[in-house]
């Protein structure tokens, strides 16, 4: 299997029947999975997921029984992938998960000693300040360049994978594996992605400027642990 790309999916039943016909070229693509992973869902997303996937080749699901954060679902999703590179995106569709072949583009260009990231336009102005501001803060903290951290797909090596020792299961997972790739002198290839309006639903946490703060506080608190921990 050459590439697994994994979608963490709560309470996205709604958005299943257009994610998986984003997915239908990915899945067809020879040596690609798509792994669409219910993170604990309450809504019907497993019966939703049941109807359709015999439609979709190359997709499969997995069930998080308890959700117990975003990262924890994309972690199940990439320790039951098979591909020798790995990667994940977002089931809100505010991104296209053909996007990946994008990266996948790459990867054939650069070889598997890189770290591929979406890089977002069209978004509001006020979520693009947001981004610089955080981008800044960290890129200042870590000491490494950490631009539009959250952006999406997210590509890496299997290898790489390998080494992730105690990796978060929040948001903070992004900018755990864009620092972890710094550190170990990964070649960060960046490539523009249009950033949309959610298909159905709701974010789970960028609601409003009080979500915003608590985001801003989580990611601070484990950015200090993670410079104290992963030293360069």
């Amino acid at each position: 299997m050459r590439f697994s790309l994994v979608i963490p999916c709560y309470n996205e039943a709604a958005n299943l029947p257009l994610l998986l016909e984003r997915c239908k070229a990915l899945g067809a693509t020879p040596g690609v999975e798509v792994i669409l992973v219910d993170n604990g869902s309450s809504d019907n997303t497993p019966e939703v997921l049941s109807t359709l996937l015999p439609a979709y080749p190359g997709c499969r699901s997995i069930r998080v029984e308890q959700n117990q954060g975003y990262g924890f679902g994309i972690l199940s999703g990439l320790r039951a992938a098979k591909g020798e590179m790995l990667g994940w995106t977002h089931a809100d569709m505010q991104t296209d998960p053909q996007d990946a072949l994008l990266g996948l583009a790459l990867v054939e260009r650069h070889g598997q000693h890189v770290f591929i990231k979406g890089r977002r336009h069209g978004r509001p102005l006020a979520d693009t300040l947001f981004t610089i501001g955080m981008s800044v803060f960290e890129t200042v903290l870590l000491r490494q360049p950490l631009w539009d951290i959250n952006a999406q797909p997210t590509l890496f090596s299997r290898r790489f994978f390998e080494t992730w020792e105690t990796p978060p299961h929040d948001f903070s997972l992004d900018l755990y594996a864009y620092y972890l790739a710094r550190q170990q002198k990964y070649a960060v290839h960046r490539f523009p992605v249009h950033f949309g309006e959610r298909a159905h639903g709701v974010s789970h946490w960028n609601v409003n400027w009080a979500a915003k703060r608590k985001f801003i506080a989580r990611t601070v608190d484990f950015s200090l642990k993670l410079r104290r921990t992963l030293k360069p």
